[in-house]
């Protein structure tokens, strides 16, 4: 899957939300205002009537034309699953809930601090897990704008932070605060203002990489949900099937929707008798369907009509017993292979019937 289309698109929204861009304000500039001078009636006509109640005389301002940057505060965009903020802190800080699959919730988040660095080609200068504070080397969040190709693209500002984790009692929270310890720039001046923004901007930094690694964390528990769904072993008659100890009504439901996936077209499905007939064909695959990571699984059975009996077992789960067209039951070898390559589907789609 192509993770780094969303992330790109996640940070994008993030600098766009912060607060961190420039708004020009030109709301009073003299152009907007239109002071008219009464009407002035043509020679040889009279001056039109007009009600002393509403004249107004003609105003003049006194404005300043020149841009003025006008910057609001910046704000902490939550887009991690499980991310938060307490109403009212000052301080640019999150906190994380421990989501499924998370094993340790303040490596995961040190993880992502350090994912950020790699990507600014910055450093560490101080850790201390046990304090659960990182110190960085300079890097610089503001990039500057319209830069000609022949031109150095000069840094605006460089900064260095501290970001500290502070883990709950229950560890099933934590919190991450971000703050500015350095800063340098040939050309802005470091203002309270602008301090809040670029740490709001550097612990959303933070966030988006968060959200980023959890996402391929859960594709990769679905993917590990596919590998124990089907196994090797035998129907009730001791026939070689593919076994799961998932409930025969859910196997039966959902397997026919597995097979259109694997390139089978549904020819019957029988609900009294548990059969479902199915017609395969090999894919064709494409050189976009490799390039786009979509290439559909080959099973290691030939092109033709199968039939699927989906039986319980005596232990309480569900068997799947295929059979050909003519209802012998395919080989032990063949269902061995055929298992493989259905665990190798269900692996790479994150399936989970």
């Amino acid at each position: 899957m192509q993770y780094w289309i969303s992330k790109a698109l996640a940070v994008s929204v993030m600098v766009s939300l912060t607060g961190c861009g420039v708004f020009t304000d030109e709301a009073h500039h003299k152009r907007n205002y239109r002071a008219n001078e009464p009407v002035k009636a043509p020679e040889g006509l009279a001056q039109p009537a007009q009600d002393l109640t509403y004249k107004m005389d003609v105003a003049q301002y006194d404005n300043d034309p020149e841009a003025k940057n006008y910057r609001p505060p910046a704000q902490v965009i939550t887009i991690a699953q499980g991310s938060w903020v307490e109403e009212g802190d000052k301080d640019a800080r999150v906190y994380f809930d421990k989501n499924d699959g998370i094993v340790d919730l303040d490596e995961f988040i040190w993880d992502s601090i350090n994912a950020v660095l790699h990507e600014e080609n910055a450093s560490a200068t101080k850790e201390d897990k046990l304090l659960g504070k990182i110190e960085t080397d300079w890097y610089s969040i503001i990039k500057p704008e319209d830069v000609w190709f022949w031109e150095d693209e000069a840094d605006v500002s460089q900064q260095r932070f501290l970001f500290t984790i502070e883990e709950k009692s229950h560890q099933r929270t934590a919190s991450l605060s971000s703050k500015l310890i350095d800063f340098k720039s040939d050309s802005q001046e470091l203002t309270p203002l602008l301090k809040q923004q670029l740490e709001v901007r550097a612990l959303n930094q933070v966030i988006a990489e968060f959200d980023y690694r959890y996402r391929q964390l859960e594709v990769e528990m679905r993917k590990q949900q596919g590998i124990i769904s089907l196994e090797m072993g035998f129907d009730n008659k001791g026939n070689a099937a593919l076994v799961t100890e998932q409930d025969y009504f859910v196997v039966f439901d959902r397997f026919s929707g597995f097979l259109e996936r694997l390139s089978f077209t549904i020819v019957e499905i029988d609900q009294e008798r548990g059969l479902i007939t199915a017609d395969y064909k090999k894919p064709e695959s494409s050189v976009w369907d490799s390039i786009w990571g979509e290439e559909l699984a080959e099973l290691p059975i030939e092109d033709g009509q199968y039939q699927i009996l989906v039986s319980r077992t005596n232990e309480g789960g569900t068997s799947l017993t295929w059979m050909d067209s003519e209802g012998t039951t395919l080989e032990p070898g063949t269902m061995n292979d055929l298992q493989q390559a259905l665990e190798n589907a269900l692996r790479q789609r994150g399936i989970n019937i």
